[in-house]
C-alpha cells in the first residue's frame, strides 16, 4: 500500500453519494488507466469508473447507495497499482463518556471507504483512515451521531486556549451552581440535624429550576442527541435522574394540602447533584489539561523569529520564512530557531529538552544542531537543513500527538463494555423503581433510589483510565528523550522478557579505529592499506571511515577503483588497477578458500580481544591472501549499566550483529550479555528475533542501522536509537532520541508504570459501579451523596494518572 496521505478540512465535496475518488499510485502512462479502470470495472456494484493519470485520481459511480469501497481497493491492487490511504484528524466536542467514543466509532466505520476509525476521549481527538473519504462526510456522520465534529488544531497551542476558557466557562457554572443551591444544602443539613431551616417551597422551586434547566441544559442536549442516535451514555442517566428528582418535587409542591404543612421535596437533590456533576467535569477538565503538558513545552520551545544573514546584514524574520539553505545567526543565550549545520563558531548547546541529556554538547564547524536547542555561549553560523514540518522538533511533537491520540488494544476491550453499559444501568434502575414500589407502595422512595442508581453509575471512569494514563506516561517519557510513537507499543513494551540488541553503534560508539595491520608474507603493509582504503572509498559505514582516516594520518593516497560491488553480509569488491581484490568477513575469507590461511592465527587473536577482522584477498591475476586488518570500537560507558538494569528488569540481555564470534563474544564478556548470535547477515536478523519469539519470549530490538530495520519491525517492540538512521527511527515503535542505552531499561519501566496506572483506573472504575450501584438500589446512597461519589471516581481516576508525570528513568 501506498503510504497514508494526511489531509486537512476540506469542506463539502462535490461528490454524489454514491460517488468516490481514490487516488491511484504507480500510474505512468495510458495503458495503466485503462488497466486500472478494466479491473475497477470488473467490480461489483460499479456504474462507471473515470482515472486521470495527471491528477492520479480515479472517479467511480456506483449503481447502489453504498459504494464497494473495499471491492475496489482489492480490484487496484491486483492490478498492479497502489490505492492511496487517506488520513484525517478530527476534533469531536460533546463526547462526556466511554460510551459515546464507541457511538462515533461506530458511526464512522460505517462510513463507506473507512479502514478504521480511533477516539481518544482525553484528547476529544479522532483519527480515522481509510480510501475515497473526505472531511465533510466523517463530519456529517458525527453529527448524525448527535456530536459535533471540527478540523483537529495544528499543534496544541490553540487546543490549549480553547481548554483553558472551557475550563474557566465551566468554573463560572459551577460558582453559580453552588450559591443557587446553598440555600437548598443549608436546609437539608438543617434537617439531618433537626432544625427546620429549608426555604419554603416555591422558593425551593426558584432556586432549583435555573440549575436544572439552565446549568443542567448540557445534559439534555447531549441525552438528546444520544436517544436520537439509538443508544445512551452518562448525560442521559443525569438528565434521567435529576429530572426525576426535580418533576416529583414539582408534582409534591403542587398537590400538597394547605394546613397539612410542606411535604419534603427533593429540589435539593437535582440542584446539588448538577452542581456536583460540573465540578466534577470542571476538574476532569483541569486535570485533563495538564496531561498534554509535555506537548505544551515541546511546542514552545521553538523560537518565533529568528535572525538571518542576508549578504552582509543580518534580518530577522518569522521562523515560517526560513529556507534550506538560508545562514541563521544564533547568539548566546538563545535558542536554535531550525535544524542546521554549523558552518562557523563554536560553543556548547543544550538539548536537554529534546533528547534528556543533561549536560551541553559541543558544537564546531560541521556539527549538526537542532530547532529548539539552547546555544549556550559561543557565537553560532548555522545553515539551515530542516524548517517547519520536517524539523526534529515537529517530528517529536508529530510522534507524541500520535501516540497520546492512539488507542491501546486494552481500550478496545473496555470500549465494548461501555457500549453497554448505560442500557444495563437503565434496566437496573427501572428494576429498581418496580420493585421498591412494589414492596413499600411508597413511590417517592422508589423514585428517589432509581435516581441514586441512575446518577451513581459512572461509565466516565471507565473511558478516561486508559487515554490519561497513556497521554501522561507518552508524554514523561518524552522528557526524558525517550519517543513513543502509539500506544500498542507502550503496552506490549511492559510485558518484554528478551531484549535484543544490535552492537555497533548500540553497544558501541560505532566509532571503530584501524588498531592492527598484518599484511601477508610477500606483501607490503602500505599496500595492503592502500587496497583496502581504495575498496572502501565511496562507503559511509564506520569501518571504511575509520579506514579513510588511517590512510590520512598516514599520507597514503587511495587508487582508482572501477566495478564496485557490495557483497551483503560478506564484504565488498571491485576493479583496481587491473588487480580483483576484495574485503571482507571471514565467511568471504572460507568461501574464496582461505580460512586455513598462515594469518588465521593472529585473526583468531585479535578477535578474541574483542577486535572486527576484515580480509583482503584478490581474485585476479591471481587466487591469494594479500593481508587483514583489525579494527577496535569502544563499549558504550553506559552499555553495561543498562545490561544490569535490565538483569534487575528480569529480563534476558541478547547481542544480534555481523561481527565474527570472538569479537562479540569479546563484547558480551565486557557486558554480562547473556546470548549472543554472530556472524548474521543484515536480512537474518528478522529470523533470529522470530526465533526468540517462538521460544516464547516477548522480543525488544534495538538497533540504529537500516540492516536493522527488518528486525525492528518483526519484533514485538522496536527500539531505534535516535543517532541512527531515519529508517530505523520510522520502523520502531520506539525511538531513544539519545545514543544511551540505558534508556532501554527506562522505556520498558515507563511501559510497566503506565499499564499498571492503566490497570489501576480499570480496577477502581470497575469496582465503583460493581460496588456502588447494589449500594444505591438497596437505597444506602442518597442522589446528593451518589451524584458527589460519581463525579469523585472520575476525577480520581484521572488524578492517578497524572501521578506518572513524575517519572524519570533510573540510573542516568
Amino acid at each position: 500500500m501506498a503510504d497514508a496521505v494526511a489531509r486537512e478540512w476540506t469542506g463539502p465535496q462535490e461528490l454524489a453519494a454514491s460517488e468516490i475518488d481514490i487516488t491511484v499510485g504507480g500510474m505512468t502512462c495510458a495503458s495503466c488507466v485503462a488497466r486500472v479502470e478494466r479491473a475497477i470495472r470488473k467490480v461489483p456494484g460499479v456504474a462507471d469508473v473515470s482515472v486521470n493519470l495527471a491528477t492520479e485520481k480515479a472517479r467511480i459511480s456506483f449503481a447502489d447507495s453504498v459504494p464497494n469501497t473495499l471491492g475496489v481497493v482489492e480490484a487496484i491492487e491486483k492490478a498492479g497499482y497502489e490505492p492511496a490511504t487517506t488520513e484525517f484528524d478530527l476534533r469531536v466536542e460533546g463526547m462526556t463518556c466511554a460510551s459515546c467514543v464507541g457511538r462515533v466509532e461506530k458511526a464512522l466505520r460505517k462510513v463507506p471507504g473507512v479502514s478504521d476509525a480511533a477516539l481518544n476521549l482525553a484528547t476529544e481527538r479522532a483519527h480515522v483512515t481509510g480510501h475515497g473519504i473526505d472531511s465533510s462526510t466523517l463530519a456529517a456522520a458525527i453529527e448524525k451521531a448527535g456530536y459535533q465534529a471540527r478540523p483537529a488544531t495544528e499543534g496544541t497551542t490553540t487546543a490549549s486556549d480553547e481548554a483553558q476558557d472551557r475550563s474557566r466557562k465551566e468554573l463560572q457554572h459551577v460558582f453559580i451552581g453552588a450559591v443557587l443551591s446553598l440555600p437548598l444544602v443549608v436546609g437539608m443539613v438543617g434537617d439531618l440535624l433537626g432544625y427546620d431551616v429549608m426555604p419554603p417551597g416555591w422558593l425551593q422551586f426558584l432556586l432549583a429550576t435555573p440549575v436544572q434547566f439552565w446549568l443542567g441544559w448540557r445534559f439534555y442536549r447531549a441525552a438528546y442527541r444520544a436517544v436520537r442516535a439509538g443508544a445512551g451514555n452518562m448525560d442521559l442517566l443525569v438528565a434521567i435522574g435529576t429530572t426525576a428528582s426535580w418533576g416529583v418535587s414539582i408534582y409534591m409542591l403542587l398537590t400538597a394540602h394547605p394546613g397539612h404543612g410542606m411535604p419534603h421535596l427533593y429540589f435539593e437533590g437535582s440542584a446539588v447533584l448538577i452542581t456536583f456533576v460540573l465540578l466534577g467535569k470542571w476538574l476532569e477538565t483541569r486535570a485533563k489539561g495538564q496531561t498534554a503538558v509535555a506537548i505544551r513545552a515541546l511546542m514552545s520551545l521553538r523560537p518565533d523569529t529568528a535572525r538571518v544573514r542576508r549578504g552582509a546584514a543580518e534580518i530577522e524574520v518569522p521562523v515560517g520564512q526560513v529556507r534550506r539553505g538560508d545562514l541563521v545567526v544564533v547568539r548566546p543565550g538563545e535558542r536554535i530557531p531550525v535544524d542546521g549545520r554549523v558552518v562557523e563558531g563554536t560553543g556548547s548547546v543544550d538539548e536537554s529538552m529534546l533528547t534528556g541529556e543533561p549536560l551541553p554538547v559541543e558544537k564546531a564547524a560541521g556539527a549538526k544542531v537542532t530547532g529548539g536547542s539552547i546555544n549556550v555561549d559561543g557565537l553560532l553560523m548555522v545553515e539551515t537543513t530542516a524548517v517547519g514540518a520536517e524539523t526534529m522538533l515537529a517530528k517529536i511533537v508529530r510522534m507524541v500527538e500520535g501516540a497520546q491520540a492512539s488507542k491501546a488494544p486494552i481500550q478496545r476491550t473496555v470500549d465494548r463494555v461501555s457500549a453497554i453499559f448505560v442500557p444495563v444501568v437503565l434496566l437496573i434502575a427501572i428494576v429498581t423503581f418496580v420493585a421498591w414500589w412494589g414492596f413499600t407502595g411508597n413511590v417517592e422512595a422508589a423514585i428517589v433510589t432509581a435516581v441514586s442508581v441512575l446518577v451513581i453509575a459512572c461509565p466516565c471512569a471507565l473511558g478516561l483510565a486508559t487515554p490519561t494514563s497513556i497521554m501522561v506516561g507518552t508524554g514523561a517519557a518524552a522528557r526524558h528523550g525517550i519517543l513513543i510513537k502509539d500506544a500498542e507499543a507502550l503496552e506490549r513494551a511492559h510485558a518484554v522478557t528478551t531484549v535484543a540488541f544490535d552492537k555497533t553503534g548500540t553497544l558501541t560508539e560505532g566509532k571503530p579505529m584501524v588498531t592492527n595491520v598484518s599484511p601477508a608474507a610477500d606483501q607490503l603493509r602500505t599496500e595492503v592499506l592502500r587496497l583496502a582504503a581504495t575498496l572502501q572509498q565511496g562507503s559511509e559505514h564506520p569501518l571504511a571511515r575509520s579506514m579513510r582516516k588511517r590512510t590520512s594520518v598516514e599520507g597514503i593516497t587511495a587508487a582508482a577503483l572501477s566495478d564496485f560491488k557490495a557483497l551483503p553480509g560478506r564484504g565488498i569488491s571491485g576493479i583496481v588497477e587491473g588487480r580483483t581484490p576484495q574485503l571482507g568477513s571471514r565467511r568471504l575469507a572460507a568461501e574464496n578458500g582461505h580460512a586455513e590461511h598462515a594469518l588465521e592465527v593472529s585473526a583468531a587473536d585479535w578477535e578474541k580481544s574483542g577486535q572486527t577482522v576484515s580480509w583482503l584477498f584478490e581474485l585476479a591475476p591471481e587466487r591469494r591472501v594479500l593481508g587483514i586488518v583489525g579494527f577496535g570500537d569502544t563499549v558504550k560507558e553506559a552499555a553495561r549499566k543498562a545490561v544490569q538494569k535490565l538483569h534487575e528488569q528480569g529480563i534476558e540481555a541478547v547481542m544480534v550483529t555481523g561481527d565474527s564470534k570472538g569479537a562479540a563474544n569479546a563484547v558480551a564478556r565486557e557486558l554480562g550479555i547473556d546470548r549472543v548470535f554472530a556472524e548474521v547477515l543484515p536480512g537474518d536478523k528478522a529470523e533470529v528475533v522470530a526465533s526468540l519469539k517462538r521460544e516464547g519470549k516477548v522480543v525488544a530490538m534495538v538497533g540504529d542501522g537500516i540492516n536493522d530495520a527488518p528486525a525492528l519491525a518483526s519484533a514485538d517492540v522496536g527500539i531505534a536509537m535516535g543517532t541512527g538512521t531515519d529508517v530505523a527511527m520510522a520502523t520502531a515503535g520506539v525511538t531513544l532520541m539519545r545514543g544511551n542505552p540505558v534508556l532501554v531499561g527506562g522505556a520498558v519501566d515507563v511501559s510497566r508504570r503506565t499499564y499498571a496506572k492503566i490497570k489501576q483506573g480499570l480496577f477502581w472504575a470497575f469496582a465503583y459501579n460493581v460496588i456502588s450501584i447494589p449500594l444505591a438500589a438497596l437505597g444506602y446512597l442518597s442522589p446528593v451523596l451518589a451524584g458527589a461519589a460519581m463525579a469523585l471516581s472520575s476525577v480520581s481516576v484521572v488524578l492517578n494518572a497524572l501521578t506518572l508525570r513524575g517519572w524519570k528513568p533510573r540510573g542516568i
